[in-house]
Formats: structure tokens, sequence, C-alpha cells
């Protein structure tokens, strides 16, 4: 069947049509569960990468790791974003969106020990399974937004956004006073997010409870997204502003320090940044969601992030603070809106999941060479005008791609239900 035809998914023009909403009634105590819900996975799919950064001396320090390990653990999970990412829909297809979702959530929990307990091996399985896990399930949380929260798509993304970026502060913030509470063991302040990823798990897994019958019941393939324009223009948006993201994750503390900052206010400027991002997060889908589509706000974000950036990388550090401000409002908008995009160009659920595998699968696996080329550019001129350069020719291209792809306009696909 084709996307134009009347599609028998939870969409705009036929909200009750799954079994989902048949059980649920359309209530409201089911709205809010779910949104709950939701908000606590987004809260998680972050912790487990930001929280080593922070503890990264320690780890290296007890383990013996060397210079070029550190730079693959953390590049490791953006790569395995990429890789994983196409998997997630047929994975859903299999088994079930929610099902594959809550197993996700497992395979994170076991990841997280699996780092902590089991030596240099363990370190690095653990972030490889890590990133897979949370490779699959944030492609998969856009198609039930799409599914769930067709008339609330901007206040959900939002919402979800909000968490991703929550979780990345709390993360950041609260690991090295977790850390020095155990007696300086960096093994605890990571195992601590296990926590939260336990109480994510409990609470989505009644969610799964229909899970067996819709999968039952129908089965899914979409073809046609890889011939599609604007499924490449959705997919690169996604992959150039998330390659502004690492790049400014990477390297915003040491060209701070290079003006003059020192590492702790350097690092409390990278902290500001990304607190700044939770109000861009949530109201960034909400402003792109007002007008007839979404280029003005897609404009307007980046826009801010490359004046942001600039304030940071050339004007008098006495304002850096104010710069860290505009760069952090400007990018939660960006990865908000991006997440957006997803959800507001593909027709139905089964699309929305495939989309958002293409977008972040391909995304992410070119944002992982971003933070490379950055600290490359550095290396091969001396200083970092080049790399300066380099980021705002990356968020020029990516203001390209989001004007094309904020049109309001539906990706070509075909979807088939398999008997």
């Amino acid at each position: 069947m084709r996307n134009d035809q009347p599609l028998p998914f939870p969409s705009e023009a036929n909200p009750q049509s799954t079994l989902r909403k048949a059980d649920a009634a359309d209530s409201d105590a089911f709205s809010w569960y779910l949104a709950f819900a939701l908000f606590l996975v987004g809260i998680n799919l972050r912790p487990a990468l930001s929280s080593v950064a922070p503890v990264l001396s320690a780890i290296r320090d007890t383990t013996g790791l060397s210079a070029t390990g550190a730079a693959l653990l953390t590049t490791l999970p953006v790569l395995c974003f990429g890789a994983f990412a196409p998997l997630a829909p047929r994975l859903a297809s299999r088994f079930g969106t929610e099902r594959v979702v809550l197993h996700g959530l497992v395979v994170l929990m076991a990841a997280i020990g699996l780092r902590v307990f089991f030596g240099i091996g363990g370190l690095f399985a653990g972030t490889l399974f890590a990133g897979a896990s949370i490779g699959v399930v944030m492609v998969l949380l856009p198609g039930i937004l799409k599914r769930d929260f067709a008339r609330q798509v901007g206040g959900m993304t939002g919402v979800y956004t909000m968490a991703l970026c929550l979780g990345a502060a709390l993360a950041a913030g609260l690991t090295v006073p977790l850390k020095q509470f155990a007696g300086d063991s960096w093994r605890v302040g990571l195992a601590f997010w296990l926590v939260p990823v336990l109480l994510a798990a409990v609470v989505w897994w009644p969610q799964t409870r229909h899970a067996g019958a819709r999968n039952a019941a129908r089965r899914y393939t979409v073809q046609g997204l890889r011939r599609d324009p604007i499924a490449w223009q959705v997919t690169a948006y996604m992959g150039l502003q998330s390659t502004l993201a690492y790049c400014v994750f990477g390297w915003l503390p040491t060209v701070l320090i290079d003006r003059g900052l020192t590492p702790l206010a350097a690092g409390g400027m990278l902290s500001l940044s990304i607190a700044m991002q939770l109000i861009t997060s949530l109201a960034g889908p909400w402003i792109a969601t007002r007008g007839r589509d979404q280029r003005a706000a897609i404009a307007l974000m980046m826009i801010v992030t490359l004046i942001g950036f600039a304030g940071c990388a050339f004007a008098d550090t006495s304002w850096i603070w104010f710069w860290s401000v505009v760069l952090g409002l400007g990018q939660g908008g960006c990865f908000s809106i991006g997440l957006t995009l997803i959800v507001l160009r593909a027709p139905n659920a089964p699309v929305a999941a495939s989309l958002s595998g293409m977008a972040q699968g391909l995304g992410y696996s070119g944002a992982a060479l971003g933070p490379l080329a950055f600290g490359l550019l550095h290396d091969v001129s001396g200083d970092w005008n080049s790399a300066a350069f380099f980021f705002i020719a990356v968020g020029i291209a990516a203001l390209f791609a989001g004007l094309a792809a904020g049109r309001n306009l539906h990706v070509k696909a075909t979807v088939t239900e398999i008997a």
C-alpha cells in the first residue's frame, strides 16, 4: 500500500486504529502513563555515555588505558549508534516495538555492569553493548510518538528530547560526586546509573502487555526510503547537527582552556551549555509545529548555534558564559527539531521507525568523524581557527539540509503487510 492511501495505522486521520488504543479506551490515564514511561526511558539514553568523560582520567590511572584507548572508548558508542540503528525497525517488526525497547533496557543494564566489573575487556565490551542498545531504543521511540501522540507530536517530542538532555546533564554532574562519596571509586560512580535504567524497565514493562497480540496480528516492511530525497534531507540534517554537538562535547573545554580559562571554568561552561539545552529541547518542537512548516525554526536555532560557538571561539573571554548559554540554546533546539522532523515527515508509525533508523543510523555514523576532523585541523594548523571555521561550515551545510527537510511534505515509502 502506498503512503498516500488510507493506512491502517494510528495517525492523524485514524487515531484509534490499534489494539493498544482499543484496550486503553483512549484513556487519559494511559496517555499520561505512557508519557511518563517514555520520559524515564529517555533519561537513560545518555548517562551510560556522559558519565564516562568526567572519570576518564581515573579510569586510565587504575586500568593503564592508553590515550588511544581512551579516545576509542569515547568514540565507540557513537559508532555503535550508527551501526545498530538500522536493525531497530527489523527487530520491532519481528518482536514488537515495546518488547524491543524493554530488552534494550535490559541489555543496557547488563552493559553497565559489564564495563564496571570485568576489567578493560569488559569496559570496551560493555561500552559497545551500551551503544548498541541505546542506538536501537532511540530509533524506535519516534515511531511510538507518531503512533500514540500523533496530535501532540511537538510537545511530546520536546518532553522526550528534554529527558535526553536531562539524563546527560545529571550524569555529567553527579558521577564525580558519586565517585568521591564512594571512596574515590569510579566503578561505583558508573555503576550507580544501573538504578535509573532498572526503574525505567520496571515502568516500561506494562507496555509490553499487548505487544504480542499486535505483532502477531500485523507485521510490516517499509521500502523506498533510500530513493526518497526528503528522507536523505532529514538524514543529512540529523547527521550534520549531531556532528556539531559531538564537536562541542569533545572539544569545547579544550578550546576554552587554550583561550585562558582554567580547566574547572572550561568544564563549567560546557555544563552550562548542556543545561541550557533543556530549555530549547522542550520549546523547540513546540515552536517548530506552530507554523506551516519547520524551516523558520530550523534557521533560527542553527543561526543561534553558530553565533554561540563563534562567540566561544573568538569573542572576549569575559563573555564566555553568555556565549555558552547562546550555544546551548541553539543546540538544544537543533537536536529536538531534528527528532521532530523524523516524526512529521513520516506519514505513519512504520515509516517513522524506518526513517528514524535511516536518519540516526547514517547520521551518527557520519557524526562520529566530526570530532576527529576538528582535532586533526587543530593539529595541522597549530591553532583553533581552522577547526572553528570547519564547525561553521558544517553548520551552514546543516542549515541548507534543514531548510530542505523542513518543508511540509511526507516521504514517499511503500508499506507492505507481511502475511
